[in-house]
């Protein structure tokens, strides 16, 4: 906090410095020059700037609309904090006690329970109360408060949340309240102006205006699922929640994370789109969980070299790399080296787009692919499936003491994907790029057998032995690739 007084004092001072030298650049001239017409005057005093037209007929309605629908977000944690470290291996001890005494234990200092406090922002979805928030505003919360601002206060409780998109919902036992209308994220174009709403520091109802810097960014790094709309609109810690607004006054994000060197606002923030909360948001209220629709294909990237082997004019969509047996994409008879063009008639950007597209329908529904086959274009029905629980990624953090050299990699269970050959293992479908796995030569479809000489027959042994990784140890990994058995050294940090 005190950053920000300090803050706040240089721009009053920097303000006062301008206005006390254009006061003395207005008096020096209004002594060489002659005073304005009583009509120019009058003009200069009635007639208002188009900036402030546009201000007070747009901007105002869209901010109070959207204040009224944004709230602080305060959660509570409780931990204890146990007394001197020397006192604990023996202070639960009966030995112990009855050498020493009660007395003794009477004056040990006994674990205390203090409070950890968040904040952070959500938004007014339904007038029942349901409101959406970020997941790590609530996570691990033992109490939460939502503040209005009109200075009512309610308790909520958690409906959900996805770890994966880092969306939430809470719930409020209130009605009638000032719920914030959806935007169709899916239509945003780069420049348009938006307003973020939310409560930076603490400070209540802050409005700040930017554009639509870039849409669809991915590998960011902060999430499974990455769509983002990234905006220059102001965001700071305690936006976390909060409400992206476009001119309609509609809700098209959420915002989430910012980029920055020095922890504060730096022209870089990050929202999660409408679409991707909202579908969330449906499903956790709904079943409690997400469910993810799933397609049963390794895809990637349309590079320029691979767009021109394939005969496409542009370097984008998702290439498909492989196939799995009895999934939607075998049985709507999708093959190895389709590129997918557009999902429902949205055109596919790139492999992390089109995998958030089919995530967000439900399983079950009939989508339509445009595909290119052999230069060829060709419209597929497919029925949309459930993506498979045994899905695993390995953690960033396995050892709790910093990345190790298996993170950011996506694997399955071999029998799952419909090889043959062979039976056990874990198949790689992703890799994160620059990660140490990427750089070691790791690919996806490599079959990981063993994991530092231990065999890997299936997910429950990938996720058990990337747990107990370090950080500052190299992995020693046996995969098979086509008809071959290698091994690969992927080195720890240093």
């Amino acid at each position: 906090m005190k950053k920000l007084h300090w803050f706040i004092v240089t721009t009053l001072l920097c303000g006062g410095t301008l206005s006390i030298l254009l006061g003395n650049a207005l008096s020096s001239a209004s002594s060489v020059s002659t005073p304005p017409s009583s009509t120019a005057a009058a003009q200069l005093t009635t007639t208002p700037t188009s900036a402030e037209t546009l201000s007070e007929q747009l901007f105002v309605p869209i901010a109070k609309r959207a204040k009224a629908s944004v709230v602080n977000v305060s959660s509570v944690k409780k931990a204890k904090q146990d007394g001197q470290s020397f006192q604990n291996p023996f202070f639960d001890d009966p030995f112990f006690r009855r050498f020493f005494g009660e007395e003794f234990e009477r004056r040990m200092p006994a674990p205390r329970e203090f409070q950890q406090q968040g904040l952070g922002s959500g938004v007014i979805v339904t007038q029942d109360g349901y409101i959406i928030t970020n997941n790590h505003v609530v996570e691990g919360a033992d109490e939460l408060n939502v503040s209005f601002p009109d200075k009512r206060t309610f308790k909520a409780k958690v409906i959900g949340t996805d770890p994966k998109t880092d969306v939430a919902v809470i719930k409020i036992d209130a009605s009638n309240l000032p719920a914030l209308p959806w935007g169709d994220a899916s239509q945003l174009e780069v420049g348009e102006m938006v307003l973020a709403v939310g409560n930076p520091f603490g400070l209540s109802q802050t409005v700040t205006m930017g554009i639509i810097s870039a849409i669809g960014r991915a590998n960011v790094g902060i999430v499974d699922y990455e769509d983002f709309i990234q905006t220059d609109a102001a965001i700071n810690p305690g936006n976390s929640g909060g409400a992206l607004v476009n001119l309609k006054g509609e809700l098209i994000g959420i915002n989430t994370a910012i980029f920055s060197r020095s922890g504060g606002y730096m022209g870089i923030g990050f929202a999660i789109p409408s679409t991707m909360a909202k579908s969330v948001m449906q499903s956790l209220i709904k079943h409690g969980k997400v469910i993810r629709g799933w397609l049963g294909v390794s895809i990637q990237d349309v590079t320029p070299d691979l767009a021109k082997e394939f005969g496409a004019t542009e370097n984008t969509g998702a290439l498909v790399g492989d196939v799995m047996e009895d999934s939607p994409a075998s049985k709507a008879k999708l093959e190895r080296g389709d590129i997918i063009t557009a999902y429902n008639g949205v055109s596919v950007r790139d492999s992390n787009h089109l995998r958030g597209l089919v995530a967000e329908t439900s399983p079950g529904t009939t989508a339509r692919l445009s595909v290119l086959r052999d230069k060829k274009p060709l419209d597929l029905p497919i029925t949309i499936g459930e993506l498979p629980k045994e899905l695993a990624k390995a953690s960033r953090d396995g050892s709790g003491k910093g990345e190790h050299a298996l993170a950011g990699v996506t694997v399955e269970n071999a029998r799952q994907s419909g090889r043959s050959k062979p039976s056990s293992g874990v198949v790689v479908t992703d890799i994160e790029p620059e990660s140490q796995a990427e750089r070691a030569g790791l690919q996806k479809g490599d079959v990981i057998r063993e994991i530092n000489r231990k065999p890997v027959k299936d997910i429950k042994d990938f996720e058990r032995l990337t747990s107990q990784l370090s950080s500052r140890s190299s992995v020693l990994i046996l995969v098979n690739r086509g008809n071959s058995a290698i091994f690969l050294s992927i080195g720890g940090e240093r």
